[in-house]
């Protein structure tokens, strides 16, 4: 399948670019991109919640009133979970959310999400650019000739910090590298910016496995 080149003018260059089909054309697999998803939102989490056992609560250990006669149930301690200000029972504790997820399931998901954006017409394909100075207003002009308003993702071949930097301040609006790309970011962006060397560096990376 052949995709049109876009100059950062929003126009044709007149050339055209095959995407591989094990990487942009196949069924997209639902249940692996939930996977990938559900692994990146685990990973951002701190997992430092935390609160204090009856063990742990600093109140009086006093017995707080008689065993007998009072017509209510024991208590023995202030500590108590059924008192306010006791220890809460099975509270939250710090723990790691994170989880680990087979190599190819994830690779599946990053190539099921790139094939849904490229059924869908969500796929930009653009000639490699660079910026010689950090400039929001030139980003943005870009994102304009592109007739991009909503969530955008653009990749990059290599790691470029004007670009980055001119992308910053930018609202809904992301800049990665094609190494770094996740299942999560494609997936997120409404309209996906990848540049020629970013589709040869997948194709190539996906013709030496």
């Amino acid at each position: 399948m052949k995709l049109d080149v876009l100059n950062i003018q929003g126009k044709s260059t007149g050339r055209s670019i095959e995407l591989p089909e094990g990487i942009f054309g196949i069924q997209p697999n639902a249940h692996a991109v939930y996977l990938a998803v559900k692994q990146f939102n685990a990973a951002q989490r701190q997992g430092t919640h935390k609160s204090q056992e009856k063990w742990e609560v600093s109140r009086s250990t006093k017995k707080i009133k008689k065993q007998k006669g009072t017509g209510t149930a024991r208590a023995g301690s202030a500590k108590s979970p059924v008192f306010r200000g006791g220890g809460r029972t099975f509270g939250p504790e710090p723990r790691n959310y994170t989880f680990k997820l087979n190599k190819k399931v994830k690779e599946l998901a990053r190539f099921s999400a790139y094939s849904d954006k490229l059924a869908s017409g969500s796929l930009v394909v653009i000639e490699d650019f660079t910026m010689n100075t950090p400039s929001t207003k030139e980003y943005i002009s870009i994102l304009k000739n592109l007739s991009i308003t909503g969530k955008s993702l653009v990749v990059t071949p290599d790691y470029n910090s004007n670009v980055y930097l001119s992308s910053r301040n930018v609202p809904k609006t992301s800049v990665v590298n094609v190494k770094d790309v996740n299942t999560y970011e494609l997936i997120n962006a409404d309209v996906l910016v990848i540049s020629e060397n970013s589709v040869n560096h997948l194709k190539t990376t996906y013709e030496q496995q």
